[in-house]
């Protein structure tokens, strides 16, 4: 019979017979798609440093589509303000990493795709021209880059004609980029999914005014212009759009949009508030998310079939002595062609409807609102008191009637004893057909208030209701 110390003695001798776990390299067994997936995840320089550890691993660097720049060095608004002296150590340092850049694509398999390539960087114009050209000869299909010249530059040709990018995204810190002639940039970009340029320079090309419409860019899902200097008229019209995003486009005129698979929109800081000829049209009715922030009103607004509308977020950018009859029209205009959203936020402290007799007479601007914000169905509103007001009268009664139609919740902050915030909450109770809830949160908080407002709170409790599910709560 075999003693307990003998089959210790046995079971020790297997082991030390079997291969160890830890001598195995399951890793370099993975197939090259996971580990370039894996690659994904880790800084380039990283990355880079595996290349030493065998043949295979240097192979698969060389091969690694993906690749990111991006975390070897940063390009940012900070650099280009600082002071002269540290500038050149970061532009020194920057355009290191601009060189990295060079070496690395230099070293890729001649048979190897780029599928992402992101890099910023301070450098030349030829040398800018040598990378992304170096990407659109290994059939990149993202293409992201941001830099700062010492002199403006012009749009990199190569990329137009490229039949593999599907996105581009070009940003110049300092100081622009213009672009090729409208013919040139319609005739490329066939597979172009995803379009964003920052900064370009628009002087003096009034063609690119139809460089959106429905002859180009025929697969564009996404575009994005931010800063677009001397950008005054633009017309988009691109078949496939779903997200356009307009930024900083100050000296914006004219804006038409006429998109019929556009999904979301987002307009901020755009349009010249000192231009006498403004004009906004929308058409588009599958728009269902749409963003209008910190823009000057326009002289004439056009906003049809937006009949999709589910989330819409409002604000104005409206100078004191620009109070005229046409810009309140305009809004009065604008409110009607998005009144079928499900939900509306008004951010902009300068619009308030005018009632009298428990009915809407118009909209009045002013550098102060009663209409705050209207956020998932709930209108809020503030307690500041409205100045400059510019009535419209009865002709815009009809129009603004569909927020009543809508309106589920109120919340009126600041809420006082004064006449005009229990006018407001009496005009909302009687006209609000579908009203769920009011709340009023006042600020009446000394003890010596609690008298008053419980006065407050027997007078409107008394306030006949449109809505039989109106509950009011005061907070």
């Amino acid at each position: 019979m075999e003693t307990r110390s003998a089959k210790r003695k046995k079971l020790l001798n297997a082991a030390k017979e079997r291969p160890r776990a830890d001598t195995e390299d399951r890793i370099s067994d993975l197939p090259d798609d996971i580990l370039h997936h894996v690659f994904f995840f880790l800084p380039i320089k990283s990355i880079a440093r595996t290349s030493v550890l065998s043949k295979r691993w240097k192979n698969l660097w060389y091969s690694f589509p993906d690749l990111d720049f991006t975390t070897v060095n940063t390009l940012s608004n900070d650099s280009i303000v600082m002071s002269s002296t540290v500038r050149k150590r970061a532009r020194s340092y920057v355009l290191k990493g601009a060189e990295f850049v060079d070496q690395i694509l230099s070293l890729l398999e001649k048979h190897s795709d780029i599928r992402v390539l992101r890099f910023r960087a301070f450098l030349s114009f030829s040398r800018l021209v040598g990378l992304i050209r170096h990407a659109v000869k290994h059939n990149v299909q993202e293409l992201d880059v941001e830099v700062s010249t010492s002199d403006y530059f012009n749009f990199p040709r190569s990329v137009i004609n490229s039949a593999t990018l599907r996105a581009l995204r070009l940003k110049s810190w300092h100081p622009g980029f213009r672009l090729p002639p409208l013919e040139i940039m319609k005739a490329g970009f066939r597979s172009l999914s995803l379009l964003s340029l920052s900064r370009a320079i628009l002087h003096d090309q009034p063609t690119l005014v139809n460089l959106f419409t429905d002859s180009s860019f025929p697969l564009l899902k996404k575009l994005h212009l931010d800063a677009c200097y001397g950008l005054k008229h633009l017309r988009v019209e691109c078949p496939a759009l779903e997200d356009l995003n307009l930024e900083n486009c100050f000296q914006l005129e004219h804006l038409e949009i006429n998109v019929q698979k556009l999904e979301r929109l987002k307009v901020s800081g755009c349009f010249d508030a000192y231009s006498i000829s403004t004009r906004l049209m929308i058409e588009a009715p599958t728009l269902q998310i749409m963003s209008w922030s910190y823009n000057a009103i326009t002289e004439e607004c056009i906003l049809q079939n937006l009949t999709s509308l589910h989330e819409v977020v409002v604000g104005f950018l409206l100078l004191q002595e620009d109070l005229s009859s046409a810009k309140v029209q305009s809004v009065s205009n604008f409110l009607t062609g998005i009144s079928c959203c499900h939900s509306l936020t008004l951010e902009s402290p300068c619009i308030e409807i005018l009632s009298k007799n428990n009915e809407i007479t118009g909209v009045s601007l002013c550098p102060f609102n009663k209409l705050k914000s209207l956020d998932n169905g709930t209108r809020t509103y503030g307690n500041r008191q409205a100045q400059g007001k510019n009535d419209t009268g009865e002709s815009q009664t009809q129009s603004l009637k569909p927020f009543l139609y809508h309106l589920k919740v109120v919340k009126i902050h600041g809420f006082t004893e004064c006449a005009n915030d229990i006018s407001l909450v009496k005009f909302f109770l009687k006209n609000g057909k579908v009203l769920q809830e009011v709340f009023l949160c006042t600020s009446l908080s000394k003890p010596r208030d609690s008298l008053l407002r419980e006065k407050i709170k027997s007078q409107i409790m008394g306030f006949s209701r449109a809505s039989s599910n109106a509950n009011i709560v005061f907070q």
